[in-house]
């Protein structure tokens, strides 16, 4: 048994969503959130920037005690989680192989379609992983830049112009490649998961990277005997890199409570 926190970071709002399963599949457990939201978005930025910045994550994460890291930012698991594996002695957790394997359990017809930030979908990662294990498979990627300023913006509701727009315009190709499964390889893209549902019909799969990610992490947490032992409801701190408003009302939403005593604004400039 292990009373340590876990730690989970993202460029921003996105990794709330594999925070919110965390909170359901171990309520016990505390959980301390790091969004650089001074620095979002990660998917726009170079590999030698992805890296420095994830590393500084890290470091942050770390000064806090934390007993496994989940890296819940499609971009740093596809272009920094290899290199930031061999440096730290702490379970790391990226996103990319959990949606892989959900995407492989949920399609029917071997037809997937990835959408992710820039740097997600030029990596290749996510063809590389699925091909791997199954060769057979047709695959789609999309790379949707404007998801992520949007989702931190709050516009992710049905009936938005914006976000309705947008959606329909990246999303478009997938309709002639007649996918039945969509990975939404960037944590901050289930957050417009009833747009895109809306846009894409009731018989494509939406995979959330951070949930089946979460999950995950459960499962090899207590294999590993490193679940809290404790029986009360876990703390969960958050810390930003910029104002704490913003985040703070769009993390109560999404999460269903109230964070805004929880919020510390941060800095990871000297780490």
């Amino acid at each position: 048994m292990d009373n340590r926190p876990i730690g989970v970071f993202d460029s921003g709002l996105g990794g709330l969503t594999a925070m919110a399963t965390l909170m359901r599949e171990l309520p016990n457990e505390d959980i301390c959130y790091l969004g650089d939201t001074g620095r979002v978005p990660y998917g726009v930025r170079s590999r030698e920037t992805i890296q420095r910045y994830a590393r500084q994550d890290m470091a942050f994460l770390l000064g806090l005690d934390i007993k496994a890291i989940v890296v819940a930012c499609g971009t740093v698991s596809a272009v920094a989680l290899e290199a930031i594996h061999t440096e730290y002695d702490v379970p790391i957790y990226g996103v990319l192989e959990p949606a892989a394997q959900a995407a492989l359990q949920c399609t029917k017809t071997g037809r997937i379609g990835i959408i992710g930030t820039e740097a997600t979908i030029s990596s290749g990662a996510y063809e590389r992983l699925l091909l791997a294990a199954r060769s057979d498979l047709e695959l789609t990627s999309i790379p949707c830049p404007l998801f992520v300023p949007l989702v931190e913006n709050g516009r992710v509701y049905p009936g938005d112009v914006v976000i309705e727009t947008i959606v329909a315009e990246y999303l478009a190709p997938f309709k002639d490649t007649d996918i039945d499964t969509l990975i939404l390889g960037c944590t901050h893209y289930p957050l417009l998961e009833d747009v895109i549902a809306r846009f894409l019909g009731s018989d494509v799969t939406l995979v959330s990277a951070g949930a089946a990610t979460a999950k995950a992490v459960a499962r090899d947490l207590a294999a590993r005997d490193l679940l809290a032992d404790r029986q009360t409801d876990g703390v969960r701190r958050f810390f930003v890199t910029d104002c704490a408003a913003g985040f703070t009302r769009l993390a109560s939403l999404f999460l269903q409570q109230d964070v805004s005593n929880g919020v510390t604004q941060v800095s990871l400039e000297s780490l």
